[in-house]
């Protein structure tokens, strides 16, 4: 679980409000959350200002040598091993689908879209990896149809696709042609002014992909109880982002 910029694992672990460590208790898995360099992980977007990006921190490498000592020291499952980050993270998430493709079984990028060509500082290796990808369509950060990053005035972090456009670019490399499924999840909490729809690829032979948009939602991770700061636009009560993301893991 990857933490978003100016943050480290702790603060993942409260701002997905334990989730995850309460399905890993439920489910038999090991919820892990790393801290990035400086605050920050070395995802694509090429102009980032944060120290991770302008020195070129290997996080690929970190990251495989992390899942190499969990396999190590307790036991886990080398092919079994999923990628899910916050906003930051969540580009960490791509970079490692991007480049290390064999590292993950799945990835699932949160309040984050890809970035656009001119913006994109990795070597995309070309292979299809099931991707969740789980936008707010009121984000004030990470424009949910595509466009500038803006970081409360930061802008270093450049121009990226639309929430779409990312998830048509995993279902491309998955083979698929069409524009997906879309479903309309059901409302748990009437008095939520958000709403969850999803667009589903999935065929026999060919890896799932997924987008979530919350319709309404912000730069946040929904949960049925808890909110984030208003500065980041409206929180969704409609889901846990958590068990959305599980969901979708244990199914590979």
């Amino acid at each position: 679980v990857l933490h978003g910029s100016m943050s480290d694992g702790a603060m993942a672990r409260t701002g997905t409000y334990y989730s995850f460590d309460v399905l890993a208790e439920r489910n038999g898995f090991i919820a892990v959350y790393p801290d990035g360099f400086d605050s920050h992980w070395n995802g694509c977007r090429v102009n980032a200002s944060y120290q991770a990006n302008l020195k070129d921190i290997d996080d690929v490498g970190f990251l495989r040598q992390l899942v190499d000592q969990m396999a190590e020291r307790y036991g886990v499952d080398p092919d079994r091993v999923f990628a899910t980050g916050l906003s930051n993270g969540g580009h960490m998430v791509y970079r490692l689908a991007y480049e290390a493709p064999d590292l993950i079984a799945g990835g699932a990028a949160v309040i984050a879209n890809l970035p656009v060509p001119d913006n994109l500082g990795c070597e995309p290796s070309g292979q299809a990896v099931p991707m969740l990808i789980l936008n707010g369509t009121e984000d004030p950060v990470t424009p949910y149809t595509g466009g500038q990053i803006n970081l409360f005035g930061e802008t270093s972090r450049g121009v990226v696709m639309s929430s779409a456009g990312s998830a048509r670019y995993w279902a491309e490399l998955a083979g698929y042609t069409g524009e997906g499924e879309r479903i309309a999840l059901p409302a748990a909490n009437p008095d939520d002014d958000t709403s969850l729809e999803m667009l589903d690829w999935a065929g026999p032979g060919r890896v799932p992909v997924r987008l979530i948009s919350v319709v309404g939602g912000g730069h946040t991770f929904p949960h049925p109880v808890y909110s984030a700061p208003r500065i980041l636009g409206p929180s969704s009560h409609q889901a846990d982002g958590a068990e959305l993301i599980w969901d979708f893991f244990r199914a590979l």
